[in-house]
């Protein structure tokens, strides 16, 4: 690679990584740069910008659009289309947002400067951009939700970039994406007719509000809610869990806690592996019969903390048909899956424990039931215990 790019490279994941562990720690260094609205533009939101639109380009070609064993595959011709739009869209976005941010300040006893207000919706929108990746697998599209973390990275930039008080950031954000909103239904139409597809975006239906201590709360599409400290606690177990403060636990303890029988169902084997970063993982195959599953115990380290954030949002997603369905939503603040086929008796049941770990059955069985049972098999005090 030419150092130049590689250099231009580590740059970006550096500033990125920096501005979604350390928010707090970031901004007062992202305001006392120099760098022109041009160079913004160029050395950081083109590349994070494009993640999204290439992803989903890969992805719905690669692995195609589908549920419950029937899958799709647009035309490659549309697929570039609807890149290049999103792509095009997500830039003029960031103009457009940084102008609101701009004219929105003085009314939220801020100050007016153009150039902040585009190093703040720029830096921002990096979760949300960073979440695209995502697309590349269909099937993951929904963690792109978690690209509304880029909310509270406004929340925080707004005092130190915009001046806006502490106590009023989170109503000052609120209103520039209310904005953001209106600018989106309003061009909805046009991208439709240019892409053949009609959507207003995973921010659609979703509700900021403030409290009297000048926190903030996020309410989402199908109910759940996160105030900024919540937040801010999964940064910062993100942030412990790259810089070594939290490592994976050790596999061979979880698959200790790996039961020799479940119901009906033996042990028929195990295994487990690991890494020093990064996370780890024990899996246990049950039979019983012609029926079989694999319950899985998964330290996910760093993206525990996402995956928890994602739950404690009441991330919600739905389907059914003749066949079977597939359904995520939240349980006590814990993001929860679960899948079945009704042809072929197979199905998935996941939780997230602690924040941290995913536990979670597959495989054929008389019914969902069983694999929920797995699950529950594992006692999260354990969990707790092997994390520390």
């Amino acid at each position: 690679m030419d150092p130049n790019l590689e250099q231009a490279a580590k740059g970006i994941f550096d500033r990125a990584k920096s501005i979604i562990l350390t928010p707090n720690d970031e901004w007062p260094k992202i305001e006392a740069e120099t760098k022109t609205q041009q160079e913004i533009l160029m050395g950081y939101v083109l590349p994070l910008a494009a993640i999204g639109p290439v992803a989903s380009l890969i992805g719905s070609q690669v692995f195609g659009y589908g549920a419950l064993g029937f899958t799709y595959r647009p035309p490659l011709v549309a697929s570039v289309v609807t890149a290049i739009v999103s792509f095009a869209i997500a830039i003029g976005m960031v103009f457009l947002l940084a102008f609101i941010a701009d004219w929105l300040a003085p009314k939220f006893s801020g100050q007016s400067n153009k150039l902040n207000a585009f190093k703040l919706i720029a830096y921002g929108g990096t979760a949300s951009w960073a979440a695209g990746v995502f697309s590349i697998i269909p099937m993951l599209g929904l963690f792109g939700i978690l690209g509304l973390y880029s909310l509270y990275l406004y929340y925080t930039g707004a005092a130190p970039l915009m001046k806006v008080p502490q106590e009023k950031s989170v109503g000052y954000v609120a209103v520039v994406i209310v904005c953001a909103l209106l600018a989106s239904i309003l061009i909805a139409p046009i991208t439709a007719a240019i892409t053949g597809a009609v959507g207003y975006g995973a921010m659609s239906g979703m509700h900021v509000g403030s409290n009297d201590a000048g926190g903030g709360t996020l309410t989402l599409p199908g109910g759940g809610s996160i105030d900024t400290n919540k937040i801010e606690q999964m940064s910062k177990q993100a942030e412990n869990s790259v810089n070594g403060k939290s490592p994976p636990v050790d596999a061979a303890k979880m698959q200790a806690l790996m039961p020799a029988s479940i119901g009906t169902y033996q042990r028929t084997a195990i295994e487990t592996v690991g890494a020093a970063v990064g996370g780890s993982q024990a899996e246990g195959t049950y039979t019983s019969g012609d029926n079989n599953f694999k319950l899985r115990i998964t330290d996910m380290s760093a993206l525990g903390a996402l995956a928890g954030m994602a739950g404690a949002l009441g991330v919600t997603q739905s389907k059914e048909d003749a066949n079977g369905y597939e359904r995520t939503g939240t349980v006590d603040g814990h993001m929860q899956t679960e899948s079945w086929n009704k042809t072929d008796s197979h199905g998935k049941f996941s939780v997230v424990v602690g924040n941290r770990f995913m536990v979670e059955a597959e495989g054929k069985t008389a019914s969902i039931d069983e694999l929920k049972a797995a699950v529950a098999s594992i006692d999260p005090a354990d969990l707790a215990d092997l994390a520390g």
